[in-house]
């Protein structure tokens, strides 16, 4: 059975469901599967792994890269980065999702929405929701982790917020630095600008990354975009 939307649009309206009727997100997630024609969201999550595009992004990566995903709000980028770290053993790496912006809860749902959660045969990925996230404090938490690890960091323009980190640029050099030598695999979620939405391109690209502080994109080896239920890879290095 195919979805009537992508699953991140599905998402956004069993969210706004949850706000309009007062039920808990979980609820809402059902009833939207239901009027989907799926017996609960779990099912629906399960039904859609088939046509999402994590498997295919993370056939397209090596070890050694750093990578962007970004999107305008609402758009999948942060569900895509979940889902790739959940998968990240299906390729012998250990998935590590790292948030500034997220709370425990709130990557419960997302994981939720994915079909993953307690009793799920899926491979555990490390959730860290800690408020010192910076490319330091990644690096020394994987420093004892003895295979290659894939990283997801939420998000890109946010981890110089705090005054006694590095500047945006210094801390993806040290990430990139960190891959380049581990052969781990990093992905940094970005915001896309909202000028993008006035543009009238059907895709953003590299050049509607949001960016408050300035940064050498170049530092990324690929980039991918989503719009619309739809990626597209961009070679950025």
């Amino acid at each position: 059975m195919r979805l009537s939307a992508p699953i991140y649009a599905l998402k956004r309206q069993a969210k706004l469901l949850a706000r309009q009727t007062d039920i808990p997100l979980h609820q809402a997630l059902d009833r939207i599967a239901g009027e989907a024609g799926f017996q609960n969201w779990s099912h629906l999550a399960s039904s859609s792994k088939t046509q999402s595009p994590a498997r295919d992004v993370l056939t397209q990566l090596a070890a050694g890269d750093l990578v962007l995903i970004a999107a305008r709000p609402g758009h999948g980028k942060t569900l895509l980065g979940l889902e790739l770290a959940s998968r990240a053993a299906q390729f012998g790496r250990q998935g590590y999702f790292f948030t500034l912006e997220a709370h425990e809860r709130d990557v419960e749902d997302y994981l939720s929405s994915l079909g993953i959660g307690p009793g799920s045969t899926d491979e555990a990925v490390v959730i860290d929701t800690s408020d010192e996230v910076s490319a330091d404090y990644i690096t020394a938490r994987l420093a004892p982790e003895p295979g290659p690890a894939l990283i997801v960091v939420d998000y890109l323009q946010i981890l110089d917020q705090k005054r006694a980190n590095p500047s945006l640029n210094d801390q993806i050099d040290a990430l990139k630095t960190y891959v380049a030598d581990t052969g781990a695999i990093c992905a940094l979620i970005s915001q896309i600008d909202r000028a993008f939405d006035l543009s009238g391109k059907a895709m953003p690209d590299i050049s509607d990354v949001r960016l408050p502080n300035p940064l050498d994109l170049s530092a990324f080896s690929k980039s991918f975009f989503l719009h619309n239920g739809m990626v597209q890879l961009a070679q950025t290095a």
